[in-house]
């Protein structure tokens, strides 16, 4: 499988497996066959989050880490993978939503959650730490200390943002500069081939949840920052007709894409989520797809990607389909 590598060096696989369902609605015995299977494929890296998944039937928070953490102890498998958690959307009141009542990203409130994530994950150090969700009740600079101080600590690697404003992003970034010590080095936000209308923004999303050419722009601009791309398969939206594509994907612009999406997966005997993939993680940027699976089947389709190189003309012919 082929790398990336992160702002400390850490080698991580170009697809990051998504474990936000792991203890919610992937039950522990399938969870674990998914991560097994994806270590033996060569993957490496992981995400989850410590408020996954609070709104399931079954979920408060929490669940996806402590089945990773396990499977970790089960299989003796922390140092062969990279975990990726993040702070700041569980609610701290049950019943409520991240927007509502969550953790935020206070100096305490952080400090908290990584003492919570660590004891569930059952491990004394976490590679990748994300601020989940902004928090503009707090000052900048405070954020910026408190994840500063736990990379400075070793009690996490690196620092992400995720579902950030990109001027906040910056002026993070700038805050810590100005003071020598670590900032954001990752960026996570929703990306996929298909391209969403800006202008429509869904009920229940993050406002600036969404990578637009500025994004993309500025990741190949500032040479120590990583970007991931969250839901890079629509909720199986390319593969299953009975998926609707959502408001935001309903534009001239979209027949085009999926037929010219269609045509190079046929013409290289791949499937449509695949091309997808390929495309984010052959890219310029190159982009981390972070993809949650509820099979091994799945995965193994997933993984089929991880080495699939997609030639100039093929990108050509994803890249300027167009039906605007």
């Amino acid at each position: 499988m082929r790398q990336r590598t992160l702002a400390d060096g850490t080698a991580v696989s170009a697809l990051c497996l998504g474990a936000m369902w792991f203890g919610t609605r992937t039950d522990e015995a399938t969870a674990f066959a998914i991560l097994d299977r994806f270590v033996e494929a060569g993957g490496t890296l992981i995400d989850t989050a410590d408020n996954y998944a609070f709104w399931a039937d079954n979920g408060a928070g929490g669940e996806s880490e402590a089945v990773l953490g396990r499977w970790l102890a089960d299989r003796g498998a922390r140092d062969q993978v990279v975990i990726s958690t993040k702070v700041g959307a569980q609610p701290t009141v049950p019943g409520t939503t991240w927007r509502e009542s969550g953790e935020g990203l206070s100096a305490a409130a952080i400090r908290s959650a990584v003492e919570g994530s660590l004891r569930r994950l059952g491990t004394d150090h976490v590679d990748v730490y994300w601020a989940h969700v902004e928090d503009r009740t707090v000052p900048i600079e405070e954020t910026v200390d408190a994840f500063a101080s736990l990379v400075e600590q070793g009690t996490v690697g690196v620092v992400g943002a995720s579902n950030f404003a990109l001027w906040k992003v910056e002026r993070a970034r700038a805050v810590a500069r100005s003071q020598r010590r670590p900032g954001y080095t990752c960026l996570q936000l929703r990306h996929s081939y298909l391209r969403p209308r800006l202008d429509v923004i869904r009920p229940d999303d993050h406002v600036f949840g969404n990578v637009d050419a500025g994004t993309l722009d500025y990741v190949r601009s500032e040479p120590d920052m990583s970007l991931w791309a969250y839901s890079p398969l629509l909720s199986g939206t390319y593969a299953r007709t009975d998926r609707p594509l959502h408001a935001v994907y309903d534009h001239p612009g979209t027949p085009a894409r999926r037929a010219a999406l269609r045509e190079v997966a046929d013409t290289i005997g791949a499937t449509p989520n695949q091309v997808v993939l390929a495309w984010l993680m052959g890219g310029d940027p190159p982009i981390i797809p972070v993809v949650g699976v509820s099979s091994v089947e799945q995965l193994d389709e997933v993984l089929g990607a991880a080495d699939l190189e997609l030639d100039d003309e093929l990108r050509r012919r994803l890249d300027e389909a167009e039906g605007i």
